[in-house]
């Protein structure tokens, strides 16, 4: 910790705060002009300087002057939206170090609401997954450290640690009175993006739960393999606690089954910047019918490819709302070594909706049965109704 009785001390307060009301000026000047004053401003940060210098003089314990700064920048980022973010210099480059067979993961894709973290989406036979945490749960505590007040990076860095070690994470699940908490062996997390079989005979079933760089491949050969079989006319796209991937990849899925027609747009502050991606002619299965399956983990690029196949009608979709994240974050390099993940554009539908915190809603809802639920198993009743719809 710091100290900030030393006269020597306090002058370097006195830099660093000189520092950071430079830092804070860019920052509210860029965020507030269209709609504040100059002098608006220079109160703000006048008012800021204050607080800091009481907490400077009157806070009970010493100061990490450092920290309070990285928190403080944090807090303007954070204000924005869930999904913006500082990164200090050793968090951006752990982000960026790769740590395959040195560091193991829980198998979670998770988000930040109301300063709480939040599960997006528990990745298909994860550990994670396999002890029952599901999308939509808030994490509270970690190794009984709370978590409101974190970082959705600081929260992530807790989650990390070596292959074999366990972590306890706490969490409050919406229907659940009391708090649940969960032990987790950490492992190396492998994710197959593309999982496909043959259903009663006549369906092809692929579930997609990831989209990364090869998936667009991997489902058009997998529905090579599907044509070839003359049983096969009916299909179902799978999409649940998919957290999404990349938007190039989610354009090129959607393509397979339109004809034409807008897919997805982004907008962003500058009207330049905007863009459209339309489909190619040339639907890869010839009109079958096609259902597909969503629920609350199926995120960002999972809603782009479910909106655009709804928008025009191409497929039915099953399930329960989606989770809602339709924006675009961008990781911007700082001087200092550290970065910033900041929110540079927002998608939306060929319908012209928002994704963003509305999601895509099923032509059929059709909640989970029960805590028992598992995805492609006999306790999957979305998947049962599916194939209920498909074959009478």
């Amino acid at each position: 910790m710091v100290g900030i009785n030393s006269e020597r001390k306090s002058n370097n307060m006195k830099f660093n705060l000189k520092n950071l009301f430079i830092i804070f000026f860019i920052v509210f000047n860029f965020l507030t002009l269209s709609s504040k004053s100059e002098e608006d401003i220079y109160k703000k940060i006048d008012l800021f300087s204050e607080v800091l210098n009481k907490i400077n003089k009157q806070y009970v314990d010493d100061v990490n002057q450092s920290e309070m700064m990285d928190a403080a920048i944090n807090g303007v980022l954070q204000s924005l939206d869930p999904y913006s973010a500082y990164m200090s210099p050793e968090m951006f480059k752990n982000m960026a170090t790769e740590t395959s067979g040195e560091f193991g993961g829980l198998g979670i894709e998770v988000g930040m609401e109301a300063g709480v973290v939040k599960v997006i989406s528990p990745i298909d036979n994860s550990p994670a997954y396999r002890v029952g945490v599901k999308a939509g749960d808030y994490i509270v505590k970690i190794n009984e450290i709370q978590v409101q007040g974190k970082s959705l990076t600081e929260a992530v860095e807790l989650m990390r640690g070596p292959v074999g070690s366990d972590i306890e994470i706490t969490v409050r699940r919406r229907g659940e009175r009391k708090a649940l908490t969960f032990t987790i062996t950490r492992e190396i997390i492998e994710v197959a993006s593309v999982k496909t079989e043959i259903k009663d005979k006549n369906v092809g079933y692929i579930r997609l739960t990831s989209f990364n760089e090869n998936s667009s491949d991997q489902i058009k050969k997998k529905l090579s393999e599907f044509k070839k079989n003359k049983n096969i006319e009916k299909y179902i796209l799978d999409l649940r606690n998919n957290p999404g991937g990349l938007l190039s990849q989610a354009i090129k899925i959607s393509d397979f089954f339109l004809e034409n027609g807008e897919i997805v747009s982004t907008k962003s502050r500058k009207n330049s910047e905007n863009r459209k991606w339309f489909a190619k002619k040339g639907d890869i299965i010839n009109g079958d019918t096609i259902l597909v399956l969503i629920n609350y983990g199926s995120a960002s690029a999972s809603e782009i490819v479910a909106g655009a196949l709804k928008d025009h009608k191409r497929a039915i979709l099953i399930g329960e709302a989606t989770y809602g994240k339709g924006s675009v974050q961008s990781i911007i390099p700082l001087d200092n070594k550290g970065a910033i993940r900041l929110t540079v554009s927002k998608y939306y539908l060929p319908s012209g909706d928002s994704i963003s915190d509305v999601g895509v809603v099923p032509d059929f809802e059709v909640a989970e049965e029960n805590d028992s639920f598992r995805i492609n198993t006999e306790t999957d009743n979305q998947l049962d109704f599916a194939l209920k719809l498909l074959n009478g």
